[in-house]
């Protein structure tokens, strides 16, 4: 069996970054490995935490760059409670983002970038290709209960974990790597020519506790340089952190 660093130099692939309660932190440390072995993907795709760092390499922020934002994150850079549909507006949210991000518009992403979104009322995935790339991420972030339903075309959404939590319902076919941020009720999901990258034992941030997400962006950076250099197993490669 190939290792998934030879498996990824073989051809152009793509990858998803699934969903997961700040989980940015760990798929940044995922992506920064990759880019230091010179492995690049062809686009990139996600939900909620995958969409933002999806979104941000689409835009052309480098993983390493992107990861010293996220060490730096405090929770009053983002919270912003007021009456409504959630705790917080997403109001700081999104001015970090646009404050972050070197383009506005998903279509001008220096590869391409896919946005998984729960379109409320018709309660269902829709997948962002087009329009304004911050507030795409913001909705596709928008936990239920934590922020207010974003506006997109006069239509709320929410998180787009909510049905589409691997990130991957609007990818074409071909070769894909998947980071799945585990938990106990979440399979791998099933698709032709995906293999699925999975990092056990992460440190698990919250808005309470952002140091943990700084040790999980280091040791998930870690952890994938190990994982690349180890055998793919029925489409899957394990590591325990």
């Amino acid at each position: 069996m190939p290792t998934l660093g030879e498996w990824l130099a073989n051809g152009p692939f793509g990858v998803a970054m699934s969903s997961g309660f700040f989980a940015f932190y760990a798929h940044t440390g995922m992506a920064a490995a990759l880019l230091a072995r010179g492995l690049r993907p062809i686009h990139v795709a996600g939900s909620s935490a995958g969409a933002m760092v999806a979104g941000a390499y689409g835009a052309g922020i480098d993983p390493e760059s992107h990861g010293r934002v996220l060490s730096q994150l405090r929770r009053e850079d983002f919270w912003d409670p007021r009456l409504g549909w959630g705790v917080l507006s997403g109001n700081k949210f999104d001015a970090l983002l646009r404050e972050m991000l070197p383009i506005a518009r998903i279509e001008d992403c220096r590869i391409p970038v896919r946005i998984s979104v729960f379109d409320i009322l018709a309660r269902r995935t829709r997948v962002l290709e087009t329009g304004d790339l911050a507030t795409a991420i913001r909705a596709s972030c928008a936990v239920p209960g934590m922020f207010h339903p974003v506006w997109i075309d006069r239509r709320p959404y929410w998180d787009g974990g909510i049905l589409d939590r691997p990130g991957i319902a609007g990818l074409p076919p071909g070769r894909l790597l998947y980071h799945h941020i585990t938990g106990p009720v979440f399979p791998i999901p099933k698709r032709p020519d995906m293999v699925t990258l999975v990092l056990d034992g992460l440190p698990r941030a919250n808005p309470f506790r952002l140091d943990a997400g700084r040790r999980a962006l280091d040791l998930a950076r870690i952890a994938t340089d190990r994982a690349l250099d180890q055998p793919i197993e029925r489409g899957v490669v394990r590591i325990r952190v």
